[in-house]
Order: structure tokens, then C-alpha cells, then sequence
């Protein structure tokens, strides 16, 4: 009998992999977004991760939100978000909800495959004990696990899905190639059979905190290059014709995953006992970029003899990425919070972000227009393709000035940048 599958979630993850699976498979997309699975249905994907025409051309893949639907399915993967708390603490209330649900439905013989990121030991400590609970099955007995990390990259056409290679593994060894299996039949670029679920959990996790680090490393350059008034990217760009130096710039280090996962290996790290020193430093260099930024822009104005209570500025750019509409724990926002602590008032323009999602998410309405408006200051916060063709410079009032984040503009146009 063939497999059918139920993919849970059908976010930015999710979909990609329902699309590919639904290709060959039968395969049931679940979301308890109503509206979510309506638009799906439609044949559009708000993400815009993929095209409308591949919705609609999927032979295999439905959609719903109902659990009755996912019964017949042998193989679930859950792909919900793993965000922090306020306390910068995993916050596991979508994973375990998720686990509820597939408890619910799970039967003998069934495989419960997990791609959200979390810290080595989530799946088989937290997740199990759920799906246990709430089918009065036991574990590697009546039904089995797997972890295969997701690596996703929104907005990224050229490394889609089936072009990445994927960890995989099982609760069992007969299981582990079992699940190794099944991504094969998707997953162009190969895949690695870990050895443990625990292994590959701890593979994903320090994927995006190593990234992490050593972005913040070059943050702290600029910070330190700032003091001495020299420009950083020129310093990157001097030592990056070594052939062994890593690229990485300055920035805002937000999103679903690099700004995150971090926070769960030394969740897990501290329950054990052990305060992480390197990785906490680099959290706390790269949460605090923001802050740096919007007093940049600051003592620029005042440079230039602006008045900064009630001051105008345009921040182009709220999404955590370029040319992608996600806007999920986007550092945009603390400069934006910053500036208006400073007294600042503030614009935000991003052609590719969804307005109400920004309402709903920070509290304000995005721009329609930038036609015949006027800033003191001019921040570029995201390097969307389309800001290449406004002209910043009409943008900024007599004495206004422009400061650069992502070293996107040419350097004879702007005042300042990360």
C-alpha cells in the first residue's frame, strides 16, 4: 500500500512541501487558518513561495482543516513555527498543539515526522509523551518518529526545496530509512541519514547559530570601525580577497530562524547546567543593532542641525528579509520603536509586505504612496529589488539625510550606513 501523507501547517515551510510530495503522492495539507486553506484552494499562496500555477497543476494534494480529513494518512510532518517568548525563551505552544492533533488521529503502524526547529531531545521528551497521551499508543511499539530539519530559505527561487540536500532520521533504525526513503523521492539534491533523531535535531539548530555568531562578529567590527571612523563594508571588502574569509556583513538579524534558533540550543544548554558564553554574546550583539542604528540616524540629524522632536522619517522596508513578504520577528521594527522614542515621526514603506499583517502583527498601516512626501531622515532597511528605482533622493528634505543598513545604495548617496 502506498503512502499517504499529511502535512501539518502549511506555512512557509508546509506548502513547499506539500506541493512536492502532492506531485506523486496523495497528500493532505492541514491548517486550522480557515482562511489559510480557502486561499490555498484558490490557487494563491500569500507567501509567495509558490506559484499559483503549481497550486492548481498538483495532482495529488488537497487541502483542510479538519482533523476527521487527515485520518486515512500513515505519515504526518509537522512543520509549525517554533518562536520565542517575550523572555526569549522557546515558546513550544504551536509543536505541542500540533502533536495534540496528530495524537488524536494517530493509529498503529503510523510515522510522526517533525520539521520544526527545536533543541536536541524536543521530539522524543516533549512531542512523544503528547502523541502517546492522546492516542493510547506506545512509542516505537505502535507508532514511530522521525526529524528531517527544515531549510527553507523565503524568497529564495534558486534554492527551492527539492535543490537542497535534507537531513533525515528515525526513531528506529528501520524507520530512519524509512523516512530517508521517502524524502528521497522529492529531494533532488540527496539526503544525510543521521544517526539519531537527537543528531539531527542538533544539526539544524546550530545551522542558523553559527550564522549568528558570525554575523555578530562583524556587527562588533562595526561598531568598533564607527569609533574609529572607518567605513566597515570598504574594511569587508579589503580582507574578503583572502580566499579563506568568510563573507558575511553587517545588519538586522531578524526572522523565523537565525534571530531564534539560537535561543534553543541555549535553552537546552542551561537546563543542563551550562551557560553559553559565545552564543549569548552574539545574541546580545545582534539584538542590540537596532538600538545602534536609529541613534546613528540620530546624531546624524543633530549633525546636521535638524530638530529630531516630531522629525519626519521614512524607513523603507519592514520585511526581515529582501524580496520576500515575511515579516516575522523583523529587527526593522526596533529601530522604527527607537526613533519614535526619540520623539520621531515615522513612515514605513514596503511594496512587498502585506499591510494588515503588519497592523495585526506591530500596530501600524503601511504606506500606499510615497509621491510628494518629504523626511528629514531616510532609513533603507531592506534591500527589496524594487528600491532601486525610486529616487531616495527627491525623498529628503533640505538638510535630510540618508543612512544605508544593508550597503544597498551607492556611497556618494548616502550620509551613512552599517
Amino acid at each position: 500500500m502506498s503512502d499517504i501523507i499529511s502535512i501539518i501547517g502549511l506555512g512557509y515551510v508546509g506548502l513547499p512541501l506539500a506541493v512536492e510530495f502532492g506531485k506523486n503522492e496523495k497528500t493532505i495539507g492541514f491548517d486550522i487558518n480557515k482562511d489559510r486553506i480557502e486561499e490555498l484552494k484558490s490557487g494563491h499562496d500569500r507567501t509567495l513561495e509558490v506559484e499559483s500555477s503549481e497550486l492548481k497543476n498538483t495532482p495529488y494534494l488537497s487541502y483542510t482543516d479538519s482533523l476527521d480529513e487527515i485520518k486515512e494518512a500513515n505519515i504526518y510532518i509537522v512543520t509549525v513555527p517554533t518562536p520565542i517568548d517575550i523572555y526569549k525563551k522557546p515558546d513550544l505552544t504551536p509543536i505541542l498543539k500540533a502533536s495534540i492533533s496528530v495524537g488524536k488521529v494517530l493509529k498503529k503502524g503510523d510515522i510522526v515526522i517533525y520539521e520544526s526547529t527545536v533543541y536536541p531531545g524536543c521530539t522524543e521528551e516533549d512531542c512523544v509523551p503528547i502523541l502517546e497521551r492522546e492516542s493510547g499508543l506506545k512509542f516505537n511499539i505502535d507508532f514511530f518518529c522521525g526529524y528531517s530539519p527544515e531549510r527553507i530559505n523565503p524568497g529564495d527561487k534558486e534554492h527551492r526545496l527539492p535543490s537542497i540536500k535534507k537531513v533525515t532520521s528515525g526513531s528506529t533504525p528501520e524507520i530512519a530509512k524509512k523516512v530517508d526513503e521517502l524524502y528521497k523521492k522529492i529531494i533532488t539534491a540527496g539526503t544525510h541519514l543521521a544517526s539519531s533523531i537527537k543528531v539531527a535535531e542538533a544539526a539544524k539548530v546550530i545551522e542558523n547559530a553559527q550564522r549568528d555568531v558570525n554575523i555578530a562578529f562583524v556587527n562588533e567590527l562595526s561598531l568598533i570601525f564607527d569609533r574609529m571612523g572607518v567605513d566597515t563594508l570598504e574594511v569587508l571588502e579589503a580582507a574578503g580577497t583572502k580566499w579563506n574569509f568568510l563573507p558575511f556583513r553587517p545588519g538586522l538579524v531578524g526572522g523565523h530562524c537565525i534571530g531564534v534558533d539560537p535561543y534553543y540550543l541555549t535553552h537546552k544548554a542551561e537546563s543542563l547546567g551550562y551557560h553559553s558564553q559565545v552564543i549569548l554574546s552574539g545574541r546580545k550583539i545582534n539584538d542590540n543593532m537596532g538600538v545602534f542604528v536609529a541613534s546613528k540616524i540620530v546624531k546624524l540629524m543633530i549633525k546636521n542641525s535638524q530638530t529630531i522632536d516630531k522629525s519626519r522619517v521614512l524607513v523603507l522596508g519592514i520585511t526581515f528579509k529582501e524580496n520576500c513578504p515575511d515579516i516575522r520577528n523583523s529587527k526593522v521594527i526596533d529601530v522604527i520603536n527607537e526613533l519614535k522614542e526619540f520623539g520621531c515621526k515615522v513612515d514605513v514603506y514596503d511594496s512587498w509586505a502585506d499591510s494588515k499583517e503588519v497592523l495585526n502583527e506591530y500596530g501600524f498601516s503601511l504606506l500606499e504612496s510615497l509621491e510628494g512626501r518629504e523626511y528629514e531622515a531616510i532609513l533603507l532597511a531592506v534591500g527589496h529589488k524594487e528600491f532601486k528605482e525610486i529616487d531616495i533622493k527627491s525623498l529628503k528634505a533640505k538638510k535630510g539625510i540618508i543612512y544605508d543598513v544593508k550597503g544597498f545604495l551607492p556611497k556618494d548617496q548616502i550620509d551613512g550606513r552599517l
